[in-house]
């Protein structure tokens, strides 16, 4: 009896899990964490903070305790250590703006039609989901996605070890925030950094550019990786979490004019969520793969053996494979020919 009930209590709580997701998510566009680190901490003082309505904001905050993000004593919350180091603001690992992307409004609306992109093996949504053309999603990834670009940036530059590499141009490939890009033009001061994208999202880079002190060695392209020359020799090209959002024939003509682009001996960097070959590990790697079915016509999480055949299919010699530590993204790093 205790096993039929355990069991059910899983599906129940699976058929609500989108409510935490929708309370995590006010709770961060209210600024509610931030406001109670700072001492704002009973319901009314809360409403009157967020602007928000007392009775909403006590609801809310009740359930962000009874999820664990909060804590509560008499009727004044505190921060639970995990809402306290990535959901305040003022804390230098806040990732909250990430959920503003990951549950916004193009993601919700590609997954409510799941059921359809099942049916059909791609997104159901119109004009090709969010690989539609200048698709405003991205800007707000772009935005949303900075807390990631900024703590993973660095640890791509050191891997790549761009520090003693001397002079080096580097293209960076739907590029969103730029931080990567960025990351190897602070680390290599002899770097000189093109980034693509769409023109509305170059925006976004180009602003963390100048924060970093490295216009003079930033250019951009604006436009389709598709339509728009990317140049040649360049030394090192970062494909950072992009490969998934493109079917098996884009990835392999993408690369192939990646190959051209780079100089001979140069590096085509892919960074992102890479299963293993049975599909389903690691597990966050694997589930990533229902994302791209939701929103994207032909996209998938490839496996490494897939990449490692796209890339050899596009000309390159070789791939080899890392660890991004102490993350649990995967680095694929293809190698053209001296």
């Amino acid at each position: 009896m205790s096993t039929a009930s355990t069991s059910l209590e899983t599906i129940l709580d699976l058929f609500v899990a989108f409510h935490r997701t929708a309370a995590l998510r006010s709770g961060v566009e209210l600024d509610v964490f931030t406001a109670i680190a700072e001492g704002v901490d009973t319901a009314s003082a809360l409403a009157a903070r967020c602007e928000a309505a007392d009775r909403g904001i006590r609801i809310l905050c009740d359930y962000l305790t009874v999820i664990g993000l909060l804590r509560k004593h008499g009727d004044r919350y505190t921060l639970g250590p995990d809402a306290a180091t990535f959901l305040d603001r003022r804390s230098p690992a806040c990732i909250g703006s990430i959920v503003t992307s990951v549950a916004g409004e193009a993601n919700l609306q590609a997954f409510a039609q799941l059921t359809a992109a099942v049916r059909r093996g791609g997104t159901a949504l119109a004009d090709r989901g969010t690989l539609a053309p200048e698709h405003p999603a991205w800007v707000e990834f772009a935005r949303a996605m900075v807390p990631a670009g900024a703590f993973l940036g660095p640890l791509l530059a050191t891997f790549l070890d761009v520090r003693a590499a001397g002079r080096i141009r580097v293209l960076d490939i739907a590029a969103g925030h730029g931080l990567y890009g960025i990351a190897v033009a602070t680390a290599n001061p002899e770097a000189e950094v093109v980034a693509l994208d769409w023109s509305n999202v170059l925006a976004v880079a180009r602003e963390h550019a100048e924060v970093a002190g490295v216009t003079h060695r930033y250019r951009t392209i604006a436009g389709s990786v598709f339509t728009e020359g990317f140049g040649e020799g360049y030394d090192l090209v970062l494909l950072i979490h992009f490969l998934q959002d493109l079917d098996t024939g884009s990835c392999e003509d993408l690369l192939a004019k990646v190959h051209r682009a780079l100089a001979p001996g140069g590096r085509a960097v892919a960074l992102g969520l890479i299963p293993d070959d049975d599909r389903i590990s690691p597990a966050a790697h694997a589930a990533f793969g229902l994302v791209m079915l939701a929103t994207t016509p032909g996209g998938d999480a490839y496996t490494v053996t897939e990449l490692d055949r796209m890339f050899r299919n596009a000309g390159f010699e070789r791939t080899e494979l890392g660890e991004l530590a102490p993350t649990s993204e995967r680095v694929l790093i293809a190698h053209r020919s001296p």
